[in-house]
């Protein structure tokens, strides 16, 4: 059995969601992460700060981030055991 790293990306912060859409998409996450658990295929996982966050460029440039040059940000991860590599990618589905 493998593991795979599934990551969290959310688009720039020009599209902040309200409270209650935040409630609702951290019930959605929480119930996917708990249907894989169910599974015993869930390993860990965490998310990743923003207050505090550093982006180390080329040369040791630092600046603040997590915001690189993309249009998404890293929001965090979970790592889940899995047979296969289709099988992660059904997991990253939701399937």
């Amino acid at each position: 059995m493998n593991e795979f790293m599934l990551i969290f990306r959310h688009q720039d912060g020009s599209k902040l969601a309200s409270p209650e859409q935040m409630q609702i998409w951290m019930k959605q996450t929480m119930d996917w992460v708990n249907g894989i658990t169910a599974k015993k295929k869930f390993v860990g996982g965490n998310g990743l700060p923003f207050d505090d966050a550093r982006v180390v460029h080329h040369k040791g440039v630092v600046t603040n981030g997590p915001f690189g040059e993309i249009k998404e940000t890293l929001g965090g991860y979970i790592i889940v055991k899995s047979d296969s590599v289709d099988e992660a990618v059904e997991f990253a589905k939701g399937s």
